[in-house]
């Protein structure tokens, strides 16, 4: 299923175009440089939708939110809108801070979302006016014991918001208010990697702007390279390697997979 998306992005190379957040800036565009994708990062109002004008894929990252940016966002996404663009919000550490969950409420309101990834806490506070948050990290996560009341939560926030919606966790979820993918690839040890998370929106961006027809197949192809490159990544981990080299060999493995790689390791059921 998900090795034609993964050709069709390494042969249209598509730019995308990415407002994140400065800890994870280098790695985003790394990332999507790895997996075939070409980057571009402006926040500035006076530009940035101008630069969305000429992409074929929008991320919106609200990670080191300031409120210079919430203006260029909001304009972006509405140039995307109008330009049949695909864009993807990464809405950080909602229910952390009113500022986040306003600025993430005020973006669902304004923008057209192709695909929101977050976590538990984050998808809770958009979906029902409260989360966990830890400052950015999710104080609770989806896993085999909760994953019932959590495609529910999924299925319920795509069908509201009109998006595919993508819940990261032990096991991660994906919906389009219908099906749901249920994804079993990734490593704990991805944890310790500050903007894995951030990385795998931009990935899911990558993805949906090759194949703007099927976003719910493109945001689980996503997902799933993205839990598989972990899994390789941690293969190759040494004695003497920590998280350090583990986020190398991330970037290492999205470079090298390949679509056959990937329609072997995904790991995932429909439900």
């Amino acid at each position: 299923m998900f090795a034609p998306l993964l050709q069709n992005l390494r042969d249209r190379r598509p730019l995308v175009h990415a407002i994140t957040n400065y800890v994870t800036a280098n790695d985003c565009a790394n990332l999507l440089l790895a997996c075939g994708a070409s980057p571009i990062m402006a926040d500035d109002p006076d530009e940035a939708p101008e630069i969305t004008a000429h992409a074929a894929g929008l991320v919106l990252n609200l990670g080191t939110l300031h409120r210079g940016t919430i203006p260029a966002m909001v304009a972006c996404g509405k140039t995307a809108n109008a330009r049949g663009i695909p864009v993807v919000l990464d809405p950080v550490g909602a229910g952390a801070s009113r500022l986040r969950t306003e600025t993430a409420l005020q973006l669902l309101r304004e923008v057209r979302f192709t695909v929101i990834r977050g976590n538990l806490s984050e998808m809770e506070a958009l979906a029902r006016g409260h989360g966990g948050a830890h400052g950015v990290d999710a104080a609770q996560t989806v896993t085999r014991d909760n994953l019932e009341g959590c495609c529910a939560l999924v299925q319920d926030f795509a069908r509201r918001t009109g998006a595919v919606a993508a819940m990261s966790g032990a096991v991660d979820l994906v919906s389009d208010g219908q099906q749901v993918f249920c994804i079993r690839n990734g490593h704990p040890m991805m944890g310790l990697v500050t903007g894995t998370g951030c990385q795998l929106s931009c990935l899911v961006g990558a993805f949906a702007a090759a194949n703007p027809d099927c976003p719910l197949e493109a945001a689980a192809a996503a997902v799933c390279a993205m839990g598989l490159c972990g899994e390789i990544a941690h293969q190759r981990l040494g004695p003497a390697d920590g998280n350090g080299s583990l986020r190398t060999y991330i970037l290492d493995a999205v470079c090298r997979l390949t679509p056959e790689q990937l329609e072997k390791g995904a790991r995932y059921e429909l439900r």
